[in-house]
This record gives structure tokens, C-alpha cells and sequence, in this order.
């Protein structure tokens, strides 16, 4: 049987404006420990801002393209969100950090009125109409009630009550998770956790990481199986 093919959606390099790196990191060793094979993708667009990640301050007057930046992580071996193939991947994950929620959609400005990138949409849409599972870390769990809300999919981003109301608003049905956990919603083929919306260190969030990376790797492979 074939490797899964598992596509990673980066939202650039950094916790503060782009992909949580450690969050990212984890997701790409877990499939590869899964048996899996990761294919890395990004918008081809501008980073809503700059963090300085020294200071927390935002960089002032710099710019920086989401897919450049998630290159980094990446090594380098990325392809444009705009050109990613339903058809040609078995699954779908997109790690956290603040650039889920400002570069891959704008809910860190605009609270349940976000919108979601194109090509993001395009991308979980077309996977989950497909019936392939999606997987989202960290705050990213916010960017599946936005799309799949009228299928109210059982989510979650930890504790955090602002948040799950807002993720309720959306039409999604959040739980609660302790970060070594994760919440797996099958009739949806939605798996999601934490990780740093409560992880106090890399070990806390890899817990929960690695249990749903295998958990979409095993429905994943499912599909591969039942294709085959």
C-alpha cells in the first residue's frame, strides 16, 4: 500500500505572525514516525504584519510573504497553496500560531465576522467534500467552523471560553480538551487539539499533537486502502 499523502498548510515561520514553529516541526516528525509522507504548502501571500519575536512588537514599516517565511520551516520544499490538488492528498493538517489566525484567515481582527483565505477554503473544502480527514492544531480548529460550520463540527482549541464562544457563533460545537488530548469527530472526519492554546512546554504539546497525526494518518489510510 502507498504512503498516505498528508498535506501541512503552513501560515509562514513564527508564533507571533506566522506558523507556531515547534507546533509545525512536530506535526511533519509525527507523520514521517506514522508512516506517512508530508507535502508542505503556503499562501503565496503578504503576512498580515511583522512581530519582532524578541520584543513582541510589531515590526513597523516591514513586510513578509507567508510563503517565503513557511519555507523555512519547510526547507525550503514548498509548493503555493494555489496550486494544491484535492484529488492528489489523502488528508489535510494545519498546525497553529497566530498566523492561522491572521495570514490563513483574519479571525485574530475579526472574531467570528472572519473570513478565510481562498485558497485555504479551497484546499479543507475540497479534502472534506472528498471525505478525506482534516486536522487542525492549536487555534486553527477556529478556521473549520468557519468553513464547515452548517455541518456543526466538533472542535476544540483547549479552554479558552472566548474563543469556544466564538467558535460556537461559527456554528461549531466546541469541547473542552486538556492538552494532551484531542477531540476526533468522525462522522465529520475532524480531528483537533490544543497544543500551545494551553501546552507550558514542547513535550506538553507534542502529547497531543502526535495523537492526532496518527489519528488522521489512520483514516487516511482507510481511504488509501478502500481506493486501493
Amino acid at each position: 500500500m502507498r504512503k498516505p499523502q498528508i498535506g501541512v498548510v503552513l501560515a509562514g515561520c513564527g508564533v507571533y505572525d506566522g506558523a507556531e514553529i515547534h507546533e509545525s516541526v512536530l506535526t511533519l516528525l509525527a507523520l514521517e514516525k506514522a508512516g506517512a509522507h508530508a507535502l508542505c504548502f503556503a499562501p503565496n501571500v503578504a503576512q498580515a504584519h511583522v512581530v519582532n519575536h524578541l520584543s513582541g512588537q510589531v515590526a513597523e514599516g516591514e513586510t513578509r510573504n507567508v510563503l517565503v517565511e513557511a519555507a523555512r520551516i519547510a526547507r525550503g520544499n514548498i509548493t503555493d497553496l494555489a496550486k494544491l490538488d484535492p484529488a492528489a492528498l489523502d488528508a489535510i493538517i494545519l498546525p497553529g500560531g497566530f498566523g492561522a489566525a491572521k495570514n490563513l484567515c483574519d479571525f485574530a481582527f475579526a472574531g467570528p465576522d472572519c473570513t478565510v483565505n481562498p485558497d485555504v477554503a479551497r484546499a479543507v473544502q475540497g479534502l472534506h467534500a472528498a471525505g478525506k480527514p482534516v486536522g487542525a492544531v492549536c487555534i486553527a480548529p477556529v478556521i473549520l467552523a468557519r468553513l464547515l460550520g452548517e455541518e456543526k463540527p466538533r472542535v476544540t482549541i483547549g479552554t479558552d471560553k472566548g474563543t469556544a464562544s466564538a467558535i460556537e457563533k461559527m456554528g461549531g460545537c466546541h469541547i473542552d480538551c486538556a492538552v494532551e488530548g484531542m477531540v476526533v469527530d468522525e462522522d465529520r472526519r475532524v480531528v483537533t487539539t490544543p497544543a500551545y492554546m494551553l501546552a507550558n512546554s514542547i513535550s506538553e504539546a507534542a502529547a497531543g499533537i502526535e495523537k492526532l497525526v496518527f489519528e488522521v494518518v489512520k483514516m487516511a489510510r482507510a481511504g488509501v486502502s478502500t481506493i486501493a
